[in-house]
């Protein structure tokens, strides 16, 4: 697996210069990831399109059906699909002039990637805008990543 091992400054440079992402496979209910990071993304002044045939409007964002739909600058394509549906984004990613290809937590895809590549985006694979901004712009102790949940503290004995 070749994921791009792309620096905190190429993320940094990314999340400061886009200011419009197109989100495909946004979910309207509130307990999705992605739901979760378009509300942040959108609480910190990104302009979050949702790419979802299934609903009318999420986040107060009217949706489009597809990326073909959308009519205004993208700058970030980032893709809530599975890793197997990424490659079919590539075309319409890089007509609307998008620069980034991003593939959040958990989707690898090198077809994808290598033809995103080829059409001057930059690849982002494997990994969660929220979780990068937070990161690198502090607030990972209260965007939701600190839960609690996982921990090095053992639990209580119980006796």
């Amino acid at each position: 697996m070749n994921v791009d091992k792309l620096s905190n400054r190429q993320v940094r440079n990314i999340l400061e210069v886009s200011k419009t992402i197109a989100m495909v496979g946004l979910s309207g209910n509130w307990y999705r990831p992605s739901y979760f990071s378009a509300k942040y993304l959108i609480d910190r002044g990104y302009k979050v399109i949702p790419v979802n045939p299934n609903y009318d409007e999420i986040l107060g964002q009217p949706c489009v059906p597809s990326l073909d739909a959308i009519t205004e600058p993208v700058q970030v394509v980032n893709l809530f699909q599975r890793a197997e549906m990424v490659p079919n984004f590539v075309d319409d990613a890089a007509a609307l002039g998008a620069s980034v290809y991003w593939m959040q937590l958990g989707i690898v895809n090198e077809e994808a990637a290598e033809a995103a590549r080829n059409k001057e985006m930059t690849v982002v694979m494997d990994r969660c805008m929220k979780i990068e901004y937070a990161r690198l712009f502090g607030g990972l102790n209260w965007s939701g990543v600190n839960t609690g949940v996982i921990t090095s503290k053992r639990p209580r004995r119980v006796i």
